[in-house]
């Protein structure tokens, strides 16, 4: 129960990996917001965690527009009182060679990935300065440290992310608020159009035995959100098979 009490908010939770850490955080005890714009992926989520013993309560906003990260932060405030930690998995791709790229791809992928992590970040930061506490764990990507093939939109994206988390963590260290990002190389459904076969070729020369498994990603989230992480800030964790 390393999060007893804590009110976590989650973005993106209504599905993947989202979903997994806003469940593993509720089974270490925290009082969870889900929030997604899928309406009935949230509620499952919602309903998983209820059923299981622990606090939860779903939230639709789109986090892309600094009113819809306020009205997410006014959902753990109304209903738990605080917030807590806060977790910005909400993420898309929109893939295709530099060339090819329009301009609606490179927007839509900006502000998904990063506009929607520095809104997120506005508007739950007056809280825990007041409280003088506060987890931020933001999820990049490796891309955003070796760039990719085909997602010049999305590397640059993360790549913005881990330079935001750093600098926030130099700016909030004084507030008690720790600032850390994770990159993840789980197959998610960003892969479901990749062959077998060059998967396995991607692995392969990307020296990998495999990649991480979607379960034993949530595990680094509970970590840095607990108070054993108190002293790790600004920090850029790979879990993701040794790609970093």
């Amino acid at each position: 129960m390393r999060l007893r009490d804590k009110i976590a908010v989650i973005t993106g939770s209504g599905r993947g990996i989202g979903r997994l850490i806003a469940l593993g955080m509720a089974s270490e005890g925290a009082k969870v917001v889900v929030n997604g714009t899928t309406t009935e992926k949230v509620d499952g989520v919602v309903a998983e965690i209820k059923e299981s013993g622990g606090a939860a309560v779903g939230n639709y906003n789109d986090i892309t527009a600094l009113t819809g990260a306020e009205g997410l932060t006014r959902t753990a405030i109304d209903n738990f009182g605080r917030i807590d930690i806060l977790v910005n998995n909400a993420g898309i791709s929109k893939d295709a060679m530099f060339h090819r790229m329009t301009e609606e791809e490179w927007d839509q992928v900006m502000t998904v990935d990063l506009k929607g992590v520095f809104c997120c970040i506005k508007a739950a930061f007056p809280v825990m300065k007041e409280q003088n506490y506060g987890r931020i764990i933001n999820v990049a990507s490796v891309a955003g440290v070796i760039g990719n093939v085909g997602q010049a939109n999305y590397s640059a994206a993360k790549a913005g992310v881990i330079a935001l988390t750093r600098t926030l963590a130099k700016e909030f260290g004084r507030y008690n608020i720790t600032v850390n990002a994770v990159s993840a190389s789980h197959r998610t459904r960003m892969y479901e159009n990749v062959p077998e076969d060059v998967f396995q070729q991607l692995l392969k020369r990307r020296a990998l035995g495999r990649m991480s498994r979607e379960e034993e990603i949530a595990p680094a989230f509970i970590f840095l959100a607990s108070d054993e992480a108190s002293y790790i800030t600004g920090q850029h964790l790979g879990v993701d098979g040794g790609l970093l």
